[in-house]
């Protein structure tokens, strides 16, 4: 299921199509999310792939964090919770329930 799905399509003062602009709450912590402490500069799209095997549910540790505002890179010292992988599809239904 694609993060897009509920998304509603707009169109700008030209005629040309876009996807609205989507403010996500905050899914609840779950017992089984792990948490990492970031020590580099690190990448949401990286880090999903390291964690999920696939780079773009970067979307997903944005939105459970609350980064990814115009930049995919996670600030040094930063403490980030991962989403079991058993919880990702809950997570993308919950996401496109918002809308």
């Amino acid at each position: 299921m694609s993060r897009y799905s509920t998304t509603k399509q707009i169109k700008n003062k030209a005629g040309k199509r876009q996807a609205a602009t989507t403010i996500l709450p905050v899914p609840t912590s779950t017992p089984s999310d792990s948490f990492i402490q970031v020590t580099s500069a690190e990448r949401l799209d990286t880090l999903a792939y390291k964690f999920y095997g696939d780079a773009q549910l970067w979307w997903i540790l944005a939105v459970v964090n609350g980064l990814g505002k115009g930049t995919l890179y996670v600030p040094e010292n930063t403490r980030l919770r991962i989403p079991a992988t058993t919880e990702l599809s809950d997570l993308i239904e919950q996401t496109n329930n918002s809308r």
